[in-house]
């Protein structure tokens, strides 16, 4: 779902900026707050799960299309509205400058869209309501998978409004959101799937790291250490390895997109649209997680290792600073 430049106005991206800054602003005074040491390896492991996640595509059978985890709802049931919504930012930011995967004018957009919904919506008002009373697996997948299809839906409804306000005239207000919708609604579930099966892991294995477990009566099977390592391992075979069988079918936006406009990609011109490409052109070294000019599947494997390492240095230094500036305050 990750929005390209020429889908968005430079009014209609800048207003989606300060609506995502304003989310992000919150969300590090909260962390700051909650000063939760234990959550800042969970954050980088996390979020490196979540980047080599969504390199891998999966088959929407019979459509032609294909969909990949978003990760907001997993990130969130884990870490809470605030700090998931701060990893999903680093992952979509790094996405974005690294491997050119979504529009740096755009980036406010998908940020909204992919980010907040599945963090705030998912786990406010879908994750933290249905844990109540008490938090078993059945409840788990349940929970993940209304959150996953909820949020998605919200998400590609949003990306429809921005196109329509934004005067995209090659994509139709009524007939993209009647292709939206409904295939969003199948890469939700099978999202929402993925989803249990890790938070149910989680769950097994240390079940105080999922957010409002509280102090939920139940044996660790595995270590702290073991738990991450295993998420660890799990996220390098995924990115440098299972990444290499990725669906090469369109994703639900490029799919809507090539049905309507008859292609995935439209053209923007003017000043605004060719500078940020041109910055984003000079940041990303593994452009579509391949190198350049080169069909080499090595390209694949080196972007899902090094951009999950990334993103767990950014998440894992942003956090200890967060912390390094917070006791600075109280110190004064």
């Amino acid at each position: 779902m990750h929005m390209a430049d020429a889908l968005v106005a430079p009014a209609v991206a800048g207003t989606m900026y300060a609506c995502s800054t304003a989310a992000a602003g919150v969300s590090v005074h909260k962390v700051r707050l909650e000063n939760d040491a234990k959550k800042i390896p969970v954050m980088g492991i996390m979020g490196a799960f979540v980047f080599a996640a969504q390199m891998i595509n999966f088959t929407i059978p019979g459509t032609g299309s294909s969909g990949h985890l978003c990760g907001g709802m997993m990130l969130s049931a884990l870490l809470g509205p605030y700090a998931g919504f701060l990893t999903m930012i680093a992952v979509l930011l790094i996405q974005c400058l690294f491997f050119a995967d979504g529009g740096l004018l755009a980036l406010g957009c998908n940020v909204w869209n992919m980010a907040f919904y599945g963090c705030f919506i998912g786990a406010l008002l879908i994750w933290k309501p249905m844990m109540k009373g008490g938090m078993n697996k059945k409840k788990i997948t349940l929970a993940s998978i209304i959150g996953c299809v909820l949020t998605l839906q919200l998400g590609a409804l949003s990306v429809t409004i921005e196109t329509l306000i934004s005067g995209i005239t090659e994509l139709p207000f009524g007939v993209f959101l009647g292709t939206m919708l409904p295939i969003h609604l199948a890469i939700g579930f099978v999202e929402g799937l993925i989803t249990a099966v890790v938070l149910c892991f989680v769950y097994e294995a240390r079940p105080e790291l999922i957010f409002g477990a509280g102090a939920i009566q139940k044996e660790d099977r595995f270590s702290m250490k073991t738990t991450l390592t295993i998420l660890g391992v799990a996220a390098l075979v995924i990115g440098g390895f299972v990444s290499l069988f990725a669906s090469a079918f369109p994703d639900g936006l490029e799919w809507s997109m090539e049905r309507i406009a008859g292609t995935t990609e439209l053209e923007a011109t003017g000043n605004v649209y060719d500078k940020f490409a041109a910055v984003q052109e000079s940041t990303s070294f593994l452009p579509d997680y391949a190198f350049t000019n080169s069909d080499s599947p090595l390209g694949t494997t080196v972007s899902g290792i090094v951009g999950g390492l990334i993103v767990l240095a950014v998440c894992i230094g942003a956090s200890y600073a967060f912390r390094f500036f917070r006791n600075k305050k109280a110190e004064a």
